[in-house]
């Protein structure tokens, strides 16, 4: 997936990168390399790569699917008026588990990921007094 200057990278385990900043990470000892977190678009996506990368390890481990690195990429943009137009993102995984170990792994974490569906969902956001 070729990013946008919004787009962001999060990956660990053999695909994890030496560039970027280094975010300690429950499922591997290594942690979790994220590159670029440089504005609050870029902690939007990056909080949906998070998720998706959190939650693809511990549906693996439930599934009794080994995955030995995975990246996570996500994109979006934004109108003139800074609403979302959308984000994507995509899946890579190192694995050495039949393909359609992967894709039953990649559909299961597309249902669950949190912080997806509660920005597919929408909320509202408002600013206390």
């Amino acid at each position: 997936m070729d990013l946008s200057p919004l787009g962001v990278r999060a990956a660990a385990g053999s695909l994890r990168s030496s560039e970027g900043v280094l975010l300690h990470h429950t499922w591997t000892d290594e942690g979790v390399s994220v590159s670029p977190a440089a504005n609050g678009a870029h902690l939007l996506h990056l909080s949906v790569a998070l998720c998706v990368l959190n939650d693809t390890y511990r549906e693996a481990g439930r599934l009794d699917v080994t995955v030995d690195g995975i990246c996570v990429e996500v994109d979006g943009g934004f109108d003139a008026e800074w609403r979302s137009t959308g984000i994507e993102y995509a899946v890579t995984l190192d694995s050495r588990a039949p393909a359609a170990d992967l894709a039953r792994l990649n559909d299961v974490v597309d249902n669950i990921a949190e912080i997806p569906r509660a920005i597919r969902a929408g909320a509202r956001v408002n600013r206390r007094p």
